[in-house]
């Protein structure tokens, strides 16, 4: 069985954000050494591969275990957002958006986020690269019981948009979010960032080098809007 608008069974497409739509993981990285070295932490930036997909409490839980920090990870994760939104107005798109998507929307499939970050980190850093319609569902980590590598997030996204599962494709630049999305029962394209080229993605349905490549996948022209 095919969709009518590609050559797979899929109809909605979700995104994850950080890593895939946006270059924002040196962003969160900074913000993480700068939150660290307030606890006199010399904290080892490539450490931060260990932690995307993650939500920040998660992230900054594991950390206090790691680091020996003191204070609550829920506090701390509050502290590392009020560092990281001003950050986010230098966040850049990555190649292909918004052309990818909005070329995918209009072949007809359905769009939607999933991001384990916070409702108001999502909204900087879509409107830093202007992409905050380009989704008609957006769901953060932060609103689900698990974080990523739990379902959790990718369920409530395919629920929201009243598509089942199995028709929905998702694009991911982490293990963590690689594994979430498979738990899901889900299609997932791993294109790993700069921070994730290292990790293991032989449990993602493909690996692409470049949003581009997902519309040559689907089977559609690549005609970018």
């Amino acid at each position: 069985m095919t969709s009518a608008t590609g050559t797979l069974a899929v109809d909605a497409v979700i995104f994850d954000m950080d890593g895939v739509l946006v270059d924002s993981e040196p962003l969160h990285t900074h913000a993480t050494k700068l939150l660290l070295a307030d606890g006199g932490v010399d904290w080892d930036e490539r450490e931060s591969a260990d932690y995307i997909g993650l939500t920040d409490v998660e992230s900054f839980a594991a950390l206090t275990l790691r680091h020996g920090l003191s204070g609550d990870p829920r506090d701390l994760a509050t502290r590392w957002t009020e560092r990281a939104v001003p950050l986010l107005q230098h966040a850049r798109p990555m190649p292909g958006v918004p052309a990818v998507p909005l070329t995918l929307r209009e072949r007809g499939y359905r769009l939607a986020l999933a991001s384990s970050s916070r409702p108001r980190v999502i909204a900087a850093t879509l409107d830093a690269i202007g992409a905050r319609s380009l989704f008609e569902v957006v769901v953060s980590g932060t609103e689900v019981p698990r974080g990523k590598p739990s379902p959790d997030v990718f369920l409530e996204a395919a629920r929201r948009l009243d598509i089942p599962p199995a028709r929905c494709l998702v694009i991911e630049d982490s293990r963590h979010g690689v594994t979430a999305a498979r738990a899901a029962g889900m299609r997932c394209i791993a294109i790993p960032c700069a921070t994730t080229a290292h990790q293991d993605f032989a449990h993602a349905t493909t690996r692409l080098t470049s949003l581009s490549d997902v519309l040559r996948y689907l089977g559609l022209a690549e005609q970018p809007a």
